[in-house]
């Protein structure tokens, strides 16, 4: 473990990332102009899609893709489930919810830096992984919009422009399946899979550029999380001790079922990830127009100053010498 704990710190995308802590925690006048860290979002995101397009005309739909999709699904519906009855001891029902929801989606960054992370120990995964990133995102949302109009029924909302009516299912669904990384996410996945080689052949200049993009995105993400990282001591030690605990009880979840269905090792990790990561983009959006009692700095900065350096830092590399030993022949 602790050469491959190794090779992940020295790993240049990572090591920028804590840069960017170090030099927002200086308040430096650093800063990564909007526009550009949204290019390298929406490139990232292409290019994820489009290689596990490709990879999936390569070995077609397979008995493993169905396991693992179905894995994502159980996972979607139980963690924010679970996370929830944790955390309704501790907050509001609202707060509750929310984080729940967080916790429940799934965080795109984490999952294209294990890619990544893959790439670098040469494990192969299959391209239905990135379907199942999009799979694993709605679900928690509509978990916590059915819990949020719960808690508004039995009682009542402190926000007196919220109606203790049940918040349109429709609405928040649209918002969160017509979601632009979604669609860009898919696209690739579509397009890679409709061209097979021929099209990595022809887009190979352009997908080359990732490790160089995913390195100057988590420049900027360390940026971000240096930013929020004072309101951890807000929240309390229980919030601090929740983003570290449940990623590890996510990820131990998600391993026995990747183990009990047989997914090959790099699937196996990816599915762990996804389970381990917190959403701090899509979700928190449209948390913050579904349940607007909630507080958005609490889930926002759990998944974003906690969870997220936890898994890039400890989650990745723990990860895959768990799995690889559990995977080894006996």
């Amino acid at each position: 473990m602790h050469s491959s704990l190794f090779a992940s710190l020295i790993d240049p995308a990572i090591l920028l990332f804590f840069f960017g802590i170090f030099v927002g925690a200086i308040r430096s006048n650093l800063e990564i102009p909007a526009a550009a860290a949204k290019f390298c979002s929406l490139y990232l995101l292409l290019v994820v899609g489009f290689k596990g397009g490709v990879s999936l005309a390569a070995t077609g739909f397979t008995s493993a893709m169905g396991w693992a999709l179905l894995s994502a699904a159980l996972l979607a519906l139980a963690v924010p489930a679970w996370s929830f009855l944790v955390l309704r001891r501790r907050l509001s029902p609202f707060d509750a919810a929310a984080v729940a929801a967080t916790y429940g989606s799934v965080s795109a960054v984490t999952f294209i830096t294990a890619v990544g992370y893959l790439e670098t120990q040469q494990i192969e995964s299959g391209g239905y992984m990135a379907v199942a990133l999009v799979l694993m995102e709605s679900p928690a949302i509509i978990m916590a919009v059915l819990l949020a109009s719960y808690a508004r029924a039995k009682y009542g909302t402190s926000k007196p422009s919220v109606s203790s009516a049940p918040l349109s299912l429709r609405a928040v669904l649209h918002e969160a399946f017509t979601d632009g990384a979604h669609l860009l996410l898919l696209g690739g996945v579509l397009i890679g899979f409709l061209t097979g080689d021929d099209g990595k052949q022809v887009m190979k200049p352009f997908t080359d550029l990732q490790k160089g993009v995913l390195a100057f995105f988590l420049l900027d993400m360390g940026l971000l999380v240096a930013k929020r990282i004072k309101d951890i001591r807000h929240n309390g030690a229980f919030l601090t001790g929740f983003g570290i605990v449940m990623p590890l009880v996510n990820a131990f979840a998600a391993m026995s079922l990747a183990k009990f269905f047989g997914l090959p090792v790099g699937d196996a990790f990816l599915l762990t990830v996804l389970a381990a990561s917190a959403s701090y983009i899509v979700v928190p959006a449209v948390v913050r127009y579904a349940i607007p009692e909630a507080n958005p700095s609490l889930y926002f900065t759990m998944s974003l100053a906690i969870t997220f350096p936890f898994n890039i830092l400890v989650g990745l590399p723990l990860y895959l010498w768990i799995i690889e030993r559990l995977w080894a022949p006996w």
